[in-house]
């Protein structure tokens, strides 16, 4: 039963650190759930987790969003996506291991050193939205990690926060869609696997509505510096245990 307290402990922080940064939900349970099942279940578990709140947000913003903004974003992602996931098969479990614990450093100094120094893009030119959705769905496919990339590309895109939200949730709600589709039809996702996902969605809803109440009590940047501290030296646990 341990299992349990492992689950809610990593939904709690996935849903805490969505609610305080906008996304990164999979970051986080992608550190804890390869503890427990292999690392291309654990990637459509993490997916399936932020569903319903997913949903929720894509409800929320419907009338602002742009269809024109994700169609071919989405189409090079999951075409890059399904690929990927299809190659996770031949890889070792240590291999794996090795490129999660890089992917995760990589992206703690990415983002720390974003927040330390207040850096935003002003615009994203076309090539590179090419590259970010192939990289994007690359790791989505491996590791159910494709959010850091296509979050900055939509917020450098995006006429308002509104339509922000509204495209990126859209976005994601069509991969989780198609992936989640995949990896059942594929056997790579069991029925059996129903029971984290259940678990992860009560605990991921629950921390996501207290760190919206909690967000204003917060130094947000102080906290965001903390977590991707944490992401970095998660992912160095996972490098130096597969070497």
């Amino acid at each position: 039963m341990s299992w349990i307290f492992i689950i809610i402990f990593a939904a709690l922080m996935a849903g805490f650190v969505q609610g305080v940064t906008g996304f990164g939900s999979g970051i986080v349970m992608m550190i804890f759930l390869p503890h427990l099942l292999p690392i291309n279940q654990s990637a459509g578990v993490s997916t399936l987790t932020m569903v319903i709140a997913n949903v929720m947000l894509v409800w929320k913003y419907r009338k602002h969003l742009d269809w024109q903004k994700i169609i071919a974003p989405f189409l090079i992602y999951a075409c890059m996506a399904l690929s990927s996931l299809y190659l996770s098969s031949f890889f070792a479990s240590n291999h794996l291991k090795i490129l999660l614990g890089l992917l995760l450093i990589v992206l703690s100094i990415y983002y720390a050193v974003m927040n330390i120094r207040s850096i935003s893009i002003k615009a994203i030119p076309l090539w590179i939205m090419v590259i970010f959705s192939l990289i994007s769905g690359f790791f989505n496919g491996m590791f159910g990690i494709g959010g850091p990339l296509m979050a900055l590309y939509f917020l450098t895109n995006s006429k308002s926060k509104e339509n922000y939200l509204s495209n990126i949730q859209t976005f994601f709600l069509m991969d989780t869609f198609l992936m989640t589709t995949v990896r059942f039809s594929s056997g790579i996702l069991t029925f059996s696997n129903l029971k984290y996902i259940a678990v992860g969605i009560v605990g991921a809803v629950l921390d996501t509505i207290l760190a919206n109440h909690l967000v204003g009590h917060l130094n947000i940047k102080l906290m965001k510096l903390f977590i991707y501290i944490f992401i970095g030296l998660s992912g160095l646990y996972y490098l130096i245990s597969s070497i």
